[in-house]
């Protein structure tokens, strides 16, 4: 790895991987950055500006990256000697490298923030054994993979603790979407309120558990991709955040009834710990766990 002497000490090289920039007039700066699953799964949020770059680099893992803001005023990706793109970075961009493609790129006038995905070809979640088998993909849109990532990006930013449950439903969508599996193929099917109630009791039976979403598509007996689909379309949410909103109703309902300490509560709920929960519980209703426990309480004693 080799930066010039105006870039030397400043993040723009690549979170994972070995290769070469040569900058010139180049900031950068690591915004936010997570590393799950022993590695085989990292997020990097950054800001990378500079006015000319040259790069040539492989990674060892896919990476899948979204340009949110700023942008280029040019872009030249090149791999194996054939050009595979020529333009300009804009926000809501979105790239995919599969694992050991060399790239070399040449940019100018570049100064945006992105967030990059990177997925270990070891990683067997839905739709991500396949990834080794599509070709690189340079600043195209997808609406859908756009708003996972800027919403992985803006948790981050928040300081929201990442589930790993959270993290899985986000790369397999990601992975499947990348590889269009049963895209376009929904058609008129539903879950219908018989399958609902069986994935909600099966919900509510394991709500102090990680939760996966191939457990759930499993039920449903559909792909991973599709049930989710279908799931948001028929409840309003994300098969994680109904996860999410189910503890905290559960938790709203200890709140009411007695004096389990907060912090038993949380791991009760399969919260990773006492201030994740407690933001949780802020963000879904608009106040504290104690809180809450003092009003009702004070509900409680006016009633009686």
């Amino acid at each position: 790895m080799s930066v010039s002497r105006e870039s030397a000490n400043l993040p723009l090289e690549p979170r994972v991987g070995a290769g070469c920039i040569r900058a010139r007039g180049a900031e950068g700066a690591v915004l936010q950055s997570a590393s799950l699953f022993d590695g085989l799964v990292s997020i990097d949020h950054r800001r990378w500006a500079c006015r000319e770059a040259e790069l040539s680099w492989t990674a060892p893992q896919h990476v899948v990256i979204l340009t949110e803001r700023g942008a280029t005023a040019r872009t030249h990706i090149r791999s194996s000697s054939t050009l595979n793109y020529e333009g300009c970075d804009r926000p809501g961009s979105i790239s995919f490298v599969p694992a050991g493609v060399e790239r070399q790129g040449y940019f100018r006038d570049a100064d945006l923030i992105y967030t990059a995905l990177w997925i270990d070809t070891a990683l067997d979640f839905p739709g991500c054994p396949q990834l080794a088998e599509l070709p690189m993909r340079l600043n195209s849109g997808d609406g859908v993979i756009h708003s996972l990532l800027a919403a992985l990006s803006a948790e981050m930013v928040r300081g929201q603790v990442l589930e790993a449950s959270y993290i899985e439903h986000l790369v397999a969508l990601v992975g499947l979407r990348l590889g269009r599996v049963d895209i376009g193929s929904v058609g008129n099917g539903r879950l219908g309120p018989q399958l609902l109630k069986r994935l909600s009791d099966y919900i509510d039976a394991r709500i102090d558990g990680s939760l996966s979403l191939t457990e759930l598509a499993r039920i449903a007996g559909m792909p991973v991709d599709t049930f989710a689909r279908h799931f948001k379309a028929e409840t309003g949410m994300a098969p994680y955040a109904y996860v999410i909103e189910r503890r905290v109703r559960r938790a709203e309902s200890l709140l009411r009834a007695g004096s389990m300490p907060i912090s038993a509560m949380a791991l009760e709920l399969g919260f990773s710990s006492q201030s994740h929960f407690t933001s949780t519980f802020r963000r879904i209703t608009g106040t504290t766990p104690n809180t809450y426990r003092q009003q009702a309480s004070r509900i409680l004693t006016k009633s009686s």
